[in-house]
């Protein structure tokens, strides 16, 4: 449920930094068991992320103060300025439905997860190596819509297998401007308060958990997301292949004895790498990866099956795209 991307016309004209295109799925928003299909039910659930950063790297994973943009028939280039302060908030309710096919021994579930913004890293960036400047958030409003239809899942004694297909739907506000830079003349570039990318995206992921034991307190987990994305509107270029790797460790804690309120503690982790080039007229050559750290602190309800849920992630290395740090409250129920 990735809602970051970066540039797209004027990293051709930039000689000293340029970035890449980043797919829709971020790997800081989910909890650590959340990649494993649930008991059979309906559930319904609340993402709340919000990210920070004031450093956009380059390609090399070093960080971005200035750019020289040289005009596109050649001659003297123009030094501008890159000074960026984001703070993005991205709300995301999540509507979940399970069903047991006895018959095969799996779970089926299906799930469909609109999203709401404040910003769109791309457009950020897009802005800040256009005209350089102090880049923040943008208006709150309504982003691109996930929805899931496929996800199987396994459950074994000490394993769950789960496996999950599911599309981007581009209907997040997204638009274009035409910014003037001295020396340069007009430059295509994202609107700085797009919400949506402006592209389709399918996705597929794979998720594996072990349980030492077979209460299934304990849980090591891992998930792995590739995406496939679509040509990107108004622009004559389509994002790369991306590739998420997800991991986490938690445990169950039980704070009564009758077992009703759990305390859940985990560590956890995000890597993605861009794994196949840009392609178009407007394509850099550069692609991105991001690395992550983190942890998360939750509460169960048992009774009431609810949860909540915090966590935060601090991205210690990137590469043509933002560094930065977020944190997340989560609150999850099943109805039936």
């Amino acid at each position: 449920m990735k809602l970051c991307l970066i540039i797209i016309a004027v990293a051709a004209l930039a000689s000293q930094a340029q970035a890449a295109e980043i797919g829709h799925f971020n790997g800081g928003v989910m909890g650590i068991r959340d990649y494993l299909v649930p008991d059979a039910g309906i559930y319904s659930a609340i993402y709340n992320y919000y990210y920070t950063t004031d450093t956009l790297n380059d390609s090399h994973g070093n960080k971005i103060t200035s750019i020289t943009l040289s005009p596109p028939g050649g001659g003297a280039g123009v030094t501008v300025g890159v000074d960026v302060n984001v703070n993005m908030y991205v709300m995301v309710p999540a509507f979940i439905w399970v069903t047991d096919i006895e018959s095969l021994g799996i779970k089926y579930g299906a799930l469909t997860t609109p999203t709401f913004a404040n910003v769109n890293l791309d457009a950020a960036a897009s802005a800040a190596l256009s005209h350089g400047g102090h880049i923040t958030n943008g208006t709150f409003g309504v982003g691109d819509l996930f929805v899931q239809p496929v996800w199987v899942g396994k459950a074994l004694t000490h394993w769950d297998f789960a496996f999950a297909y599911g599309f981007y739907a581009p209907v997040g506000r997204y638009d274009t401007d035409i910014v003037t830079v001295p020396g340069i003349g007009p430059v295509k570039t994202e609107s700085s308060d797009n919400i949506g990318y402006g592209f389709w995206t399918n996705q597929l992921q794979g998720a594996t958990a072990w349980y030492p034991m077979t209460n299934k307190a304990t849980a090591v987990v891992a998930a792995l997301t590739y995406e496939k994305n679509g040509q990107k509107q108004d622009f004559e270029v389509t994002p790369g292949d991306n590739l998420s790797l997800n991991w986490g460790a938690d445990q169950y804690l039980p704070l009564k004895e009758d077992l009703s309120l759990m305390l859940d503690v985990g560590l956890a982790g995000y890597d993605t790498w861009q794994i196949t080039d840009d392609s178009g007229d407007d394509a850099s050559n550069t692609r991105d990866q991001v690395h992550a750290v983190g942890g998360q602190l939750g509460l169960t309800y048992v009774p009431w099956a609810t949860s909540l849920t915090l966590h935060g992630f601090y991205e210690y290395a990137s590469q043509s795209r933002f560094q930065g740090g977020s944190f997340g409250i989560n609150l999850a129920k099943k109805f039936w």
